[in-house]
């Protein structure tokens, strides 16, 4: 699902934050392209300048969204952590006026993989994931929560639904609301692990260039969690697109095939908790198309979690 977000562009910015973003990258932008996927309602832009440098600008007021300038303030922190080695895009500088939040990074000549999934670019990316938990174990940016701090409210999506069941709740949601809960609970404990996780993997927070290098791009939720995490939430992303058995995939890839059993159906039952959770309220601030998303996504991960927990 690309293109989901309700983006101002690059003329949209007042004009001190284009001239910060211009002063960090050193030239005057004469060139803007939008980008689609994501669902930030700021920027996205590949920019030119009049000498022909190039650079990638996301910018976002609260204003637009309350959230958004955290998320970006978290990004720049990480970013600026990366290591070289890692298959990421350096962040060339950040503006940060207390309203506006703006991130300059190198641009990435690349696309984002098809969906659904062509097997050949799926290959490559899986492959670039494995690289991408070698090159960050262990974390090299101390200041990340650890995954399971994190990611222990969005897990407890379960818990709120049996508290205040919707009228209309999947019946085979009901009748296996228990056994939901126990594995997303368990799937919490599995979460540890001293690898940099990206944790929000999916088409459109990847790049693919002419040569098939992968960029992992879109960094503001990291956190220290186990190596196996971004590959077996990649595979969240294959299944809603459908054409892979992605319960195949699991058993073979080499990040996930040695992974306990009911740790990973335990971050799928506590990812399908938070996506099922989530997409009952109302949408935030600018983001008008999240909810459906996350019911999406809830929507491919619930036949999954039937056939795991049978």
């Amino acid at each position: 699902m690309q293109g989901t977000a309700t983006r101002i562009g690059w003329g949209d910015l007042p004009a001190a934050v284009r001239s910060a973003v211009e002063g960090i990258i050193g030239d005057r932008v004469v060139e803007a392209v939008s980008q689609s996927g994501g669902f930030s309602p700021g920027t996205a832009d590949r920019v030119r300048t009049a000498t022909g440098r190039r650079a990638f600008v996301k910018a976002v007021s609260s204003a637009l969204n309350p959230d958004s300038p955290v998320l970006h303030r978290a990004e720049a922190r990480t970013a600026g952590a990366l290591p070289a080695t890692a298959p990421t895009p350096r962040l060339l500088g950040c503006h940060d006026d207390g309203e506006w939040v703006a991130l300059v990074f190198s641009d990435v000549d690349g696309r984002h993989p098809s969906t659904p999934w062509r097997a050949d670019e799926l290959t490559r990316v899986l492959g670039a994931l494995e690289a991408l938990a070698a090159a960050l174990t262990p974390s090299p940016v101390a200041h990340v929560p650890a995954a399971a701090d994190l990611l222990a409210g969005d897990f407890a999506g379960w818990h709120r639904i049996a508290a205040d069941p919707p009228p209309r709740l999947d019946p085979w949601v009901r009748a296996h609301l228990d056994e939901l809960r126990h594995a997303a609970d368990e799937g919490v404990a599995a979460l540890s692990g001293d690898t940099l996780c990206h944790v929000d993997v999916r088409a459109d927070n990847l790049l693919i260039d002419a040569a098939g290098t992968v960029t992992v791009v879109d960094w503001p939720w990291a956190c220290r969690g186990p190596a196996w995490l971004d590959t077996a939430l990649l595979l969240v992303n294959v299944r809603l697109h459908g054409g892979h058995d992605t319960e195949a995939m699991l058993r073979r890839l080499p990040l996930t095939a040695d992974v306990d059993p009911a740790a990973l159906t335990g971050v799928y039952a506590g990812l399908a908790g938070f996506f099922a959770d989530s997409a009952r309220r109302p949408p935030p601030p600018g983001i008008p198309t999240v909810r459906a998303f996350q019911q999406a996504q809830a929507d491919a991960l619930l036949p999954w979690l039937a056939q795991r927990l049978a």
